[in-house]
This record gives C-alpha cells, structure tokens and sequence, in this order.
C-alpha cells in the first residue's frame, strides 16, 4: 500500500461531507470510450466539427452519424465499481453531491441521488424550432440509422446534452458551486481538468478549505496542489479507499 493511497484513505475517513468531481476516465472501465486520452475520441476527430452547437444546426445528420457510433457502448454500460463504491458512500450520508462531466447516467444506475450533470444527458431531447421536449428513447431507431429525429414541426430533436458553443445549466452549475462550497473533502474522479469551466470547479472546493484528493491515470494540473494523488484504474482504487469508511459505518 503507497503513502498516497494511505493519506488519501485516512483523509476519506475523516471527512465528513464529500463532494465528488467526475469525468469520462470513471466510465472508462464499463466499456465507454473517454475522449481526450492519446487514444480517446478527439484524438481521431475534430470536435468543432462533429459536436459544437453550430456544427447540429449546419448538419443535424451529420451529427447523428457521429452520435450513433457512441450509442452502442454506452447504453450497453454498466455501472462498474468505483460507481457502485461512491452511490454507497452516499448512502451511508457522506456525500453531499456528484458533480459529472459524463452524460451516460452510470451514477444514476449505480445509485447516486445528487448527481449534478455539467453537460447534460441521454435521457431527452429537445426541438430546435418550437422547443418541444421529448424522452429520447422513441427517437433511437431513427439515430441509429444516423439520421436527425424530426419533431411534428419539422424540427430537429437535438439531445439534452451540453455541446461545444453551449453554455452549461446554471441551476446545475450553481448546485455544484453548492456542493463544492459546502465539503470538507473534494474526490476528483476519472478528469483530465482540461475543460473549462469544470476544470475549474476544485478551485472552490479548496477556496473553502476542502482537501482533495485526485484518483486518475493520467496527471492533472491540480496534483502538486492536492493532498493526495492515486494515479490509479479509478475501478479498483475507489473501492479500496472506500472500503474502510464504509466498514466503520456499518
């Protein structure tokens, strides 16, 4: 056992109330692929061109095309255990919130009941034209053939997803300033920080005196400011760190 991951799990132990950062490195292990890793998604295309705002209105097809190609992984995901590890330390009343850069409601699945999604989700769409909001779930067939779903208006349905050139919910972004605010201990899952603003999100959690702590592969801008760092597979690590908070609960 390093000393990282002993000052990390006596600083979970302590802690009386969690906020938790996650990204595309948490959901990783159930099979979806993460985008700004050397091999993720952004490394074989241009997001501009593919998932900005601008990009869905010029060609909501094209869109589409790009989007069906991720929908197989990630409605056959499953929630894997360092979801399952942090929706049990909620239950047991240590966590005030999950802040998610992720879209695919893995955190829902696992359990988690305060997950404040930055960039949306899967679960709805939205006319373009008239506004109209819809679950997604009648609107499959015609993405997976990569092709626009089209509201009775003629619209197209555009998923309640955050995409580049869109702004993120401030309801959600100020529970999370909430959340941040209110913990004495920041767990940042599974993130590169590299989008702004979420990459900015620990600098609040820390303004307020919170200690961070950092599980993930790569290396962050925040690990020579964090207390405790685990570049580790976020699947086995947060279990293990968990694993004694929760034993001491029951």
């Amino acid at each position: 056992m390093s000393e990282s991951f002993k000052r990390a799990a006596e600083l979970l132990l302590a802690a009386k109330r969690v906020a938790v950062i996650t990204g595309a490195g948490i959901s990783r292990p159930s099979g979806i692929p993460d985008f700004r890793s050397p091999n993720g998604i952004w490394a074989r295309i241009d997001p501009s061109k593919v998932a900005s705002l601008g990009a869905f209105r010029r060609d909501p097809d094209g869109f589409y095309g790009w989007l069906s190609g991720l929908l197989g992984p990630m409605l056959a995901a499953c929630p894997n255990p360092a979801h399952l590890a942090l929706a049990a330390l909620e239950a047991a009343g240590r966590v005030g919130g999950v802040i998610t850069q992720n879209i695919d409601g893995l955190h829902q699945q696992a359990g988690s009941r305060r997950v404040f999604e930055l960039h949306g989700n899967l679960r709805g769409a939205t006319c373009m034209e008239c506004g109209r909001q819809v679950p997604v779930e009648p609107l499959l067939r015609s993405v997976r053939r990569g092709r626009a779903p089209r509201c009775s208006c003629g619209g197209a349905f555009k998923p309640d997803v955050v995409l580049f050139d869109e702004p993120l919910p401030q309801g959600i972004l100020w529970l999370a300033h909430k959340a941040l605010e209110e913990c004495d201990l920041l767990l940042v899952v599974g993130t590169s920080l590299e989008v702004a603003p979420a990459c900015d999100l620990p600098l609040v959690a820390a303004k307020h005196g919170a200690r961070i702590v950092i599980v993930n592969l790569e290396q962050t801008y925040l690990d020579e400011y964090a207390d405790a760092v685990l570049h580790a597979d976020v699947a086995t690590a947060i279990p293990a760190l968990v694993a004694p908070l929760l034993a001491q609960v029951v």
